[in-house]
């Protein structure tokens, strides 16, 4: 990846260079010998194509220079613009799509709204999403308008992905657990299903994912939400690695799939990965599970350990 990068010369210019970005979307599956390909790209290139400048800095991460703080602000937003300039990411599905086996499935994502609006407000990343909460409180109206943006953006990207060949998507609400349980209801997780409602209509057999991190013990209620909606609009439901799998499936109930939830910090020692994988497989014994981690894998993760882990789940999976 690093090499590929490099060659890319910095990190967005290999999100844009489709030819790049494929093949280290294919990595992961011709070195660790996994199921299904992620599609290699950013949850950030969607405001940035909506109009925002999007920067990455060393040792800071992504850097808004020109954040959304007023109602004036969001005439430079284009919902529309963003699914159309986003062609490098549909070309890399395309590409992608054409170079794997037919057996290995290719996974689209995206940010859900609430997170992709904290770094349009904030500016970047932030420790207590100061500017975000005030404008909740202070503003609401405005935020709604923000995250209606979001969310029109999303859907008409999303469709394009699943258009240009992948199999499923997923939508990360990484920052989820930064709202109390009454403000994720109505800030986020209403946004969230806004987007499924409309995929599954449009294409009912795509499997769509929702992770939203930090949200384990609201789960049942969740679901519930999303059940008085009407028939439910996505299949599997992330599970982030502070949610013990089985208390997740006493939760959900057999309603949804589920996916997770390997502590990421385990990969540092096989010991412990052995001990977190038997625990998760035993507790979802009989159900419908796609193992994988609670949240992402660390750079410095030895290839060597993660490889470990897939072929340790495969052998004890076919058991």
């Amino acid at each position: 990846y690093m090499a590929v990068r490099e060659r890319a010369g910095d990190f967005l210019s290999l999100c844009r260079d489709y030819r790049a970005a494929s093949e280290v979307t294919i990595q992961p599956v011709e070195i660790l010998g996994v199921d299904a390909a992620i599609l290699f790209s950013d949850i950030l290139v969607v405001p940035m194509q909506m109009g925002m400048d999007l920067r990455f800095e060393a040792g800071e991460g992504p850097k808004f220079s020109d954040p959304i703080r007023s109602q004036g602000d969001l005439a430079r937003l284009d919902p529309q613009k963003a699914a159309a300039e986003l062609g490098y990411v549909y070309d890399t599905i395309s590409l992608t799509r054409s170079r794997l086996a037919a057996d290995k499935a290719l996974i689209g994502f995206c940010g859900a709204p609430w997170t992709i609006a904290t770094y349009m407000i904030e500016g970047g990343g932030s420790k207590n999403y100061a500017v975000c909460k005030r404008m909740l409180y202070e503003n609401p109206q405005l935020l709604h308008e923000i995250l209606r943006l979001i969310t029109e953006a999303t859907k008409l990207y999303l469709a394009r992905q699943i258009d240009s060949g992948v199999d499923a998507v997923q939508i990360f609400d990484s920052w989820a657990g930064a709202l109390e349980a009454s403000a994720y209801e109505e800030f986020g997780w209403r946004y969230i299903l806004e987007i499924t409602e409309f995929l599954k209509a449009k294409f009912p057999h795509i499997p769509l994912i929702v992770f939203a991190k930090g949200t384990g013990v609201q789960m049942s209620r969740l679901s519930r939400i999303a059940e008085q909606r009407g028939e439910a609009s996505f299949d599997v439901w992330g599970v982030d690695w502070s949610t013990p799998m089985g208390l997740a499936r006493e939760q959900l109930g057999g309603k949804f799939a589920l996916q997770g939830n390997l502590e990421p910090m385990r990969l540092y020692d096989r010991g412990a990965i052995e001990s977190g994988v038997r625990e998760i497989l035993a507790s979802m014994k009989g159900a419908a599970h796609i193992f994988n981690l609670g949240h992402g894998i660390l750079p410095d993760v030895s290839v060597q350990n993660a490889k470990y882990l897939v072929d340790l789940v495969h052998e004890l999976s076919a058991r």
